[in-house]
């Protein structure tokens, strides 16, 4: 109750209504999607050799983090090389392609 009474006491509320206003995006905002990461055709080798996809797989052999592998291997789908995720197991190997 004293909270209440001492905010009451500090006067009328002062908005903020800029945080309201919606910003155009900005270039790191899409980031991922457009932009192929350094790492990708090496990515690419590992699914093309093994003949698999899976996130935790391109982790450990690229030691990268989670966000990092699992971009890499939506490229992959979306490029078509490998099908959709079907549950926890790896995703198969669409098409082969050949990485320089």
């Amino acid at each position: 109750r004293k909270v209440t009474e001492f905010l009451r006491a500090q006067g009328a509320p002062e908005y903020q209504m800029e945080i309201l206003e919606t910003r155009p995006p900005s270039e790191d905002a899409g980031e991922g999607l457009d932009e192929k990461d350094e790492m990708y055709d090496e990515a690419v080798r590992i699914v093309t050799e093994t003949g698999q996809a899976s996130i935790s797989m391109i982790q450990r052999r690229l030691r990268v983090g989670y966000n990092r592998a699992a971009r890499m291997v939506e490229q992959m789908e979306r490029e078509g090389l490998v099908m959709p995720a079907d549950g926890a197991r790896p995703r198969e190997v669409r098409q082969l392609r050949s990485v320089r």
